[in-house]
């Protein structure tokens, strides 16, 4: 589970901001213990701001370092593809990234410092019995290993200054490393559009498809209105299913087969989709293009949402106010809230404006933007505003939308009713 995440100096993030996952409130459920960080880790955080504010950017920050880790090595050779905060002195500054997660129990913590030339400094720890670790440490052109890492040693001759040595060492199947960059990689970005073609594609969606048709199946999950099933294929495709009729759209079924479409060369067959609905005469299918775009929406996400729950990874989604409506929103929190759905400790982070969300989080599950004056993002937990701790039984939307934390956006009418010459 990811314990904390720091960025400094991308996008419109000049100075550090964290995103940490510790519990303050720790005597609920959700919360999930971690006996050897001596602390409980929150299934859920969730970024509320104005727009510009950078919400996005947090999310954003956190896709680029898992789409580095993949792609350093293969397409780093000309140019790093980072993105530092645009004005005053962020040019000229490094971007800093840091996760902090636990893995089978064990921390890690892996930090990077670059800009657009080279990796200025990367290393990797681990804390095997509460005690710091080196895995890996490079500092310039300097790489040093943890001793009975030997395996590893092949990192040192493939490193180059423009690429990530985890991006190395995890392809040699050291289980210490492979574990840590394997968390990372599987974490799915949802809503997060790629802004430069030449940067990471963020479109990480799995497709929704595989969990309707035969293949390999994972752990069974035990999900509301779940057939009692055995095989795997059939246990696959019996929680996608639940997931799609938990959202009370009238759907029965999914039906995936071939049909032949006209072509100048002769007939070609092509796979669709079909939802089955519930209707006074029985039931019908309906092509998946004629759904309404909040269905296509909650289908798209089944497939990811089973493979983090699946997984005990990380789902990052952006504005997901404008994905879906706010009754499928606070069901998905409960998926990630509750521990029989989620008994792996998978966990959502996103951003959002709907303050109806607020009602189903607890004060330490909220993060804030604000844009400063010099155009720099800040972030913090609404847990810990201004300096004194939000209650527990705060009315957290009535609150936030009576401006007691900020992070509202100031409305100014005054140049807009000018330019269309309603007042001088």
């Amino acid at each position: 589970m990811l314990i904390r995440f720091e960025v400094a100096n991308f996008r419109s993030m000049l100075d550090a901001v964290e995103l940490s996952m510790v519990a303050v409130d720790r005597d609920r459920t959700e919360a999930r213990p971690a006996p050897n960080l001596g602390e409980s880790l929150l299934p859920i955080a969730a970024i509320f701001g104005p727009n510009a504010s950078g919400k996005s950017n947090v999310i954003a920050a956190i896709t680029w370092l898992r789409m580095a880790v993949r792609e350093s090595l293969r397409m780093w050779d000309d140019e790093i593809p980072v993105e530092p905060f645009a004005f005053a002195d962020g040019p000229g500054r490094l971007s800093e990234f840091t996760v902090e997660c636990v893995i089978s129990g064990v921390r890690f913590e892996y930090m990077v410092e670059l800009d657009r030339q080279a990796v200025r400094y990367e290393a990797l720890f681990h804390y095997p019995e509460k005690k710091r670790r080196r895995i890996f440490e490079r500092e310039g052109s300097q790489f040093k290993l943890q001793r009975g890492l030997g395996n590893l040693s092949g990192t040192r001759e493939l490193l180059t200054p423009r690429t990530l040595a985890l991006s190395i060492a995890r392809r040699f199947d050291q289980p210490v490393v492979s574990g840590f960059a394997d968390y990372l990689l599987a974490a799915q970005t949802l809503g997060l559009s790629a802004r430069r073609p030449r940067g990471p594609q963020y479109r990480t969606t799995r497709s929704t498809m595989r969990w309707f048709e035969e293949g390999p199946a994972g752990d069974q999950l035990s999900l509301p209105g779940m057939e009692d099933v055995s095989r795997p294929f059939q246990a696959d495709r019996a929680q996608a299913l639940a997931l799609l009729r938990a959202a009370d759209l009238g759907i029965d079924d999914v039906l995936i087969d071939q049909y032949e479409v006209a072509h100048p060369e002769g007939a070609r067959t092509q796979r669709r989709i079909r939802l089955v609905h519930r209707t006074a005469q029985g039931t019908a299918p309906l092509d998946f293009d004629a759904e309404s775009e909040g269905t296509r929406t909650w289908f798209h996400l089944i497939g990811p949402v089973l493979a983090a729950l699946k997984a005990g990874s990380l789902l990052l989604f952006d504005e997901l106010d404008a994905s879906l409506h706010p009754t499928l929103s606070a069901q998905l929190l409960r998926l990630f809230h509750d521990p029989v759905t989620n008994p792996k400790g998978a966990q959502l982070v996103f951003t959002s404006h709907d303050t109806s969300l607020l009602n189903h989080l607890n004060r330490d599950e909220v993060w804030l933007t604000e844009k400063a004056e010099d155009g720099v993002t800040r972030l913090g937990a609404l847990a810990e505003f201004a300096g004194e701790r939000v209650r527990k039984s705060q009315n957290l939307e009535k609150a936030y939308l009576h401006g007691r934390f900020g992070a509202l956006p100031d409305v100014d009418r005054t140049e807009l009713l000018r330019a269309l010459g309603l007042i001088g």
